[in-house]
């Protein structure tokens, strides 16, 4: 499971957002990197993702549909990676706008460290700024909804680099994460 920390804070004009976890993949750290790199995997991985497409010397550009509370966001990005070195580390530094939810961009620190046992501990340090329409729904909502979707997006993305396919984010796995936030878990 991620361990995962950090908050929110009002800024002018925006909502800042931090947060930052592990998690343990069980694959070799080269497996994992190559995953980390691939627009399929990263498109798979991705909750709402509609479309990925590029490469890690050109860039990824992205969409991706969330509801985020009362506002249904579409949004268009781009990833760069920046201080790339291959097989350990990379910073992604991303930007995206919709087209009536406000804007988004922040950067990601995420390190690869092999594990005695042969897996790979994931470590992320995520930075957001979050502008317009979303920022006015408030840090709670903003906050839960960050932390649900980096969880989805590790589940995801560790079903897919260990080989067992992707999760269809069943009627269930809905349910209970509402259970968590109505009762506060989440």
């Amino acid at each position: 499971m991620p361990k995962a920390g950090g908050g929110i804070s009002a800024t002018i004009g925006g909502m800042r957002m931090e947060m930052r976890g592990s998690r343990v993949i069980g694959a070799a750290p080269e497996r994992v990197w190559a995953a980390l790199i691939d627009p399929e995997v990263l498109r798979a991985s991705i909750p709402g993702c509609d479309s990925m497409e590029g490469d890690v010397e050109n860039g990824f550009e992205a969409r991706v549909s969330q509801r985020i509370g009362p506002v249904g966001a579409s949004f268009n990005g781009r990833v760069e990676l920046e201080d790339v070195r291959p097989g350990r580390a990379y910073r992604l530094v991303c930007h995206g706008k919709g087209a009536n939810s406000g804007s988004a961009r922040g950067g990601a620190d995420v390190t690869l460290t092999a594990t005695e046992a042969g897996g790979t501990r994931l470590d992320y340090d995520v930075t957001a700024h979050v502008e317009g329409r979303l920022a006015r729904l408030g840090g709670r909502l903003l906050d839960t909804f960050a932390k649900k979707m980096a969880e989805r997006f590790f589940e995801n993305f560790q079903r897919v680099v260990e080989g067992g396919g992707m999760s269809d984010g069943t009627a269930e796995e809905k349910r209970g994460w509402l259970r968590r936030v109505f009762q506060g878990e989440a």
